[in-house]
């Protein structure tokens, strides 16, 4: 029987190339969510004190950003248009939020090949606060994106607008 569980735990699920494939699959869906939105219920429309979608969507699109530099170069930072740390800086149209989308798709693509393996298992205080592995953290930011995509959803339908298909990746 121990053999049988230690052979389990030493098969690999995923490669580093299949979870990328799966991130920007979600990240895809989440696009097509966001442009689904009209322009001044993306700033305005909110259900029982929940954030807006845009406010949602800066959360989502800065933490990819510091999420991906962070995981390839230790940096956890963004770049500051796309900051949703920082209250200073906000995107303020539609077209904006999914010009900012689609740079953030280009930076994963380009510092993805980056991560070393080993990086994956390495432990690091995420946005200087929160300590975790690599690859933990980025299961995170993954996780966090499919949360505020439901919030959409709702959104949407309580709208009267039709969500993309939630299995559309």
């Amino acid at each position: 029987m121990t053999n049988i569980t230690a052979s389990i735990t030493d098969i690999t699920v995923l490669t580093a190339d299949q979870f990328l494939k799966n991130w920007q699959a979600h990240r895809g869906l989440s696009r097509r969510v966001l442009a689904a939105f009209p322009e001044k219920q993306l700033f305005e429309f909110s259900i029982g004190g929940m954030r807006t979608y845009s406010h949602l969507a800066g959360e989502m699109i800065g933490l990819a950003s510091a999420g991906i530099n962070g995981a390839a170069t230790g940096k956890w930072e963004t770049t500051p248009e796309l900051d949703h740390f920082n209250d200073k800086v906000q995107l303020s149209t539609k077209a904006q939020f999914l010009e900012a989308w689609d740079e953030v798709t280009e930076q994963i693509d380009h510092l993805w090949p980056q991560i070393s393996a080993e990086r994956f298992n390495e432990t690091e205080a995420a946005f200087g606060q929160y300590p975790n592995t690599i690859i933990n953290t980025l299961i995170y930011l993954l996780d966090n994106e499919i949360h505020h995509r439901g919030q959409g959803y709702v959104y949407l339908r309580a709208l009267g607008i039709e969500p993309p298909a939630f299995w559309d990746r």
